[in-house]
C-alpha cells in the first residue's frame, strides 16, 4: 500500500513553491481586475499553479480549490479538500507594500485538519495541525492571552471598498472607540496568523472566503484562542466570517460589541 503523505510538510511544501513564484514575479508582472477595486496578477496564477502541482502530485484524488478558479465549495464538505489562498493580500503586492502570504491548508471533511501560512518578505511560516499545535518557523506559539477590550489591538479585513452605510463601518465606528487600536493591513491570513502568536489580540471579518481563512482559524485554535462566527457558534467555512480573539472573556465582550453595533445597520 502507498504510504500517507505527512500532510503538514506537504502543505509547507506547496506554500513555499507558490511564494517562490510570487518572489520570482515581483515587477515583472502586468494586472488586471478581476472585480471593482479588486485585482490578479500573473502572479496569483502561477503560484495557484506551482501549489497544485505539488499537491496532486502527492495526492492525485483530492479536491482542491483555489481563489484563481471557479467557486467551488461545494467542494469543502469533500473527505480530502486542499483550500489555497496563491496570494493574500494582492493589493499589498501590486503596489510592493511588503505585507502577503500564501495560504495552503488541508480540510478533513469540511473541517481544517493542516494549514500553512507563508510570508515571503519575512520568511515567516506559521504552521498548525489539528490537536497538535501551532509554529512559527518551528517553534511554538500561543495567543497573547489579553482578556479585555481596552487592552486589545485588534485587526480587520473589509471589502475592498465598503458601501455606507454597512455592519462592518458601523462596527469599526463601535470598537475604535473601546479597543487600543484597529488595524487594516490587507491581508486576512496574516491577521489570523497575528492573533495565533500575539502580535494582535482579535481579528474579525464580514468579506472573507473560505481560502483567505482556513488555514488561519486552524492556527488560532491551536494557538489557544477561540473562533466562532459572529453568533457565537462555531465557524462553518461555508459562511468563512470569522471572529477571533486570544482569550474567551476577550472574546465574550468582542463578540458582543461586535453584534450590537451591527444591529444597528
Amino acid at each position: 500500500m502507498p504510504l500517507v503523505p505527512d500532510y503538514l510538510k506537504l502543505c509547507e511544501q506547496a506554500a513555499r513553491a507558490g511564494a517562490g513564484e510570487l518572489l520570482d514575479w515581483v515587477g515583472r508582472f502586468t494586472v488586471r481586475e478581476k472585480g471593482p477595486f479588486d485585482l490578479v496578477t500573473e502572479a496569483d496564477l502561477a503560484s495557484q499553479e506551482a501549489i497544485r502541482k505539488v499537491i496532486l502530485a502527492a495526492c492525485p484524488g483530492h479536491d482542491l480549490i483555489g481563489e484563481e478558479g471557479e467557486d467551488t465549495q461545494a467542494h469543502l464538505g469533500a473527505e480530502y479538500c486542499w483550500v489555497v489562498d496563491p496570494l493574500d493580500g494582492t493589493t499589498n503586492y501590486v503596489h510592493q507594500v511588503p505585507h502577503y502570504c500564501v495560504s495552503v491548508a488541508l480540510l478533513e471533511r469540511g473541517r481544517p485538519l493542516v494549514g500553512v501560512i507563508y510570508d515571503p518578505v519575512s520568511d515567516e511560516c506559521f504552521s498548525a495541525e489539528r490537536a497538535q499545535g501551532a509554529t512559527l518557523n518551528g517553534q511554538p506559539i500561543r495567543t497573547s492571552g489579553v482578556t479585555e477590550l481596552d487592552q486589545a489591538l485588534i485587526a480587520a479585513s473589509f471589502a475592498s471598498r465598503v458601501p455606507f452605510p454597512s455592519a462592518e463601518i458601523d462596527q469599526f465606528v463601535a470598537l475604535v472607540q473601546k479597543c487600543q487600536a484597529v488595524r487594516r493591513t490587507g491581508s486576512a491570513a496574516l491577521n489570523l496568523c497575528y492573533v495565533a502568536m500575539g502580535r494582535f489580540d482579535a481579528f474579525w471579518a464580514l468579506s472573507t472566503k473560505a481560502w483567505d481563512v482556513a488555514a488561519g482559524v486552524l492556527l488560532v485554535e491551536e494557538a489557544g484562542g477561540v473562533v466562532t462566527g459572529l453568533d457565537g457558534e462555531p465557524l462553518q467555512l461555508t459562511e468563512p466570517h470569522p471572529v477571533t480573539s486570544a482569550s474567551p472573556e476577550l472574546h465574550e465582550e468582542f463578540c458582543q460589541l461586535l453584534r450590537g453595533a451591527k444591529s444597528l445597520v
